[in-house]
């Protein structure tokens, strides 16, 4: 359960509250801080899942979060996980704006209430996750110092996702439009597990058909491209685009290997720092790649953070 890795950390006080409200509804961030009234720079993590499915929740199984809490701890940071409005009940233009009312708000009451130091902060995200983090480099204040994507992506209407996927483990079971229904019943929620399944369904029939960018956008089919452009990262990134770090498996049948490939080119492009470490034969989530690559890219992740939260 998603307090389950509280205890691994005792060093850390972890708060949950809303950053945000939205027509009654309340989206959350578990804040993690030192026991003490430091001033602390802070890691904010952004949850995976398609925008479709998860949580802010950690667990003892996510291996990206318990390095990244070990790290919160070793020193003396804090770590914002935080919740987001889930698609399809909620469009793409409201989900980013979740990201940005968060970032507003760590900058103001969060960082007063917490005591934490908004001029140092480092984003970090998976997949879908990952997506958002790469958005955080043009549309959030306070901007981050440097963003960590791990097999995310900066393009939505490419034909990765506006065709369906063809590979054979997006179709060993084929989903109906009613069973993918099934799923909703058009409640705002911003945690999976409220949803009446959670939404893998939803998400396995977007990919089999290549109806992602349009249910998840919500943008009429005709204008698509060009309305989800200023939701592509990859399309966005200026000269003050943050230092950012991309971390991805040469062998990913979810998020193709070339989305982070194309990240980097734009951000070299506009002059942007940025390393991109790939992993060999690596899927989603990196299952069946190179374990010490794996590991090393892990230490690169952690030596970026700690790099750019040491900055002033």
């Amino acid at each position: 359960m998603a307090d389950s890795i509280s205890a691994h950390y005792i060093g850390l006080e972890k708060t949950t509250m809303p950053y945000r409200k939205v027509g009654g509804h309340e989206i959350l961030a578990d804040i993690y801080r030192p026991k003490d009234n430091s001033i602390c720079p802070v890691i904010v993590y952004i949850h995976g899942g398609a925008l479709i499915t998860g949580n802010r929740g950690l667990t003892t199984e996510n291996r990206i979060l318990a390095r990244v809490l070990s790290l919160t701890e070793e020193n003396g940071y804090a770590l914002v996980s935080i919740d987001y409005r889930l698609a399809p009940e909620t469009k793409l233009p409201a989900i980013a704006s979740d990201i940005e009312a968060a970032f507003a708000w760590l900058g103001a009451e969060g960082a007063k209430r917490f005591h934490l130091d908004a001029q140092r902060i480092v984003v970090v995200g998976d997949s879908a996750g990952g997506y958002l983090t790469l958005t955080t480099g043009y549309r959030v204040h306070p901007k981050p110092k440097g963003l960590v994507a791990l097999y995310g992506y900066g393009e939505l209407a490419a034909d990765w996702y506006t065709q369906p996927n063809p590979y054979p483990n997006y179709n060993l079971e084929k989903i109906t439009e009613e069973e993918a229904k099934q799923q909703t019943d058009g409640t705002i929620i911003s945690d999976a597990h409220r949803r009446k399944g959670n939404g893998g369904k939803i998400y396995m029939y977007y990919r089999q058909t290549g109806l992602w960018p349009q249910e998840v956008s919500g943008f009429n089919p005709e204008a698509l491209r060009e309305d989800i452009t200023p939701y592509e990262p990859a399309k966005n990134v200026t000269n003050s685009y943050p230092p950012t770090l991309l971390i991805h498996g040469t062998q990913d049948t979810d998020v193709p290997f070339e989305e982070s490939v194309k990240m980097v080119e734009q951000l070299k492009r506009h002059s942007v720092p940025c390393i991109l470490k790939q992993i060999d034969n690596g899927e989603h989530c990196f299952d069946g790649g190179d374990s010490a690559q794996i590991e090393d890219a892990y230490n690169s992740m952690r030596e970026f953070m700690l790099m750019h939260l040491k900055e002033r």
